[in-house]
């Protein structure tokens, strides 16, 4: 709880100064970038989880990071104090937490849409569509493929699911005849 709290702390603050400069979408590519060089392997997130390893080594590496990446001058400042308050192993929550709040300052939502079997582009131009009225927002989804569902779509906006699938009618179906 604390983890989460923390990094929501300073993603809020990175989202108001990516919403100061008008670059939320490129603070979010920068950051996604450095979330993949540090989830790709474990020596780079153990080098920073490693008390042995000197402050001053440490900011090196990040600031060798920064360079190569070719962060923005925001960014490369926020990584360091991450680095100075010693917060780099909360790097990906904070990302995560920067891509909800980002996306919600931008008015967007990212249903996840799963369906049993491949939707055309018209059908997820259709539900896009259908859910861009119904909640104001743009919508950017995000399709799967999840075979157990039989038939049917899933659409889960954070906590709220929309469920037409044919496994969870038939579910309803089993309940109702086990109830009598």
């Amino acid at each position: 709880m604390i983890n989460n709290t923390l990094a929501k702390r300073y993603a809020k603050a990175l989202v108001q100064l990516g919403a100061e400069e008008g670059q939320l979408d490129r603070f979010r590519e920068e950051l996604a970038g450095l979330n993949h060089l540090f989830s790709a392997g474990t020596s780079l997130r153990s080098l920073f989880a490693d008390p042995a390893v000197t402050a001053g080594r440490k900011r090196g590496i990040m600031q060798a990071l920064i360079t190569k990446s070719a962060c923005a001058e925001l960014v490369g400042n926020f990584l360091m104090l991450l680095v100075d308050k010693n917060r780099v192993a909360f790097l990906s929550q904070i990302i995560s937490a920067y891509d909800r709040l980002a996306d919600e300052r931008l008015g967007i939502i990212r249903p996840r849409i799963s369906s049993a079997f491949s939707l055309n582009d018209g059908q997820v131009a259709a539900i896009k569509s259908a859910l861009e009225k119904r909640s104001n927002k743009k919508v950017e989804p995000q399709v799967h493929i999840d075979t157990s569902l039989i038939g049917g779509v899933v659409i889960q906006i954070g906590d709220t699911a929309f469920d037409s699938s044919v496994k969870t009618q038939l579910k309803r179906i089993q309940d109702q005849l086990q109830k009598g």
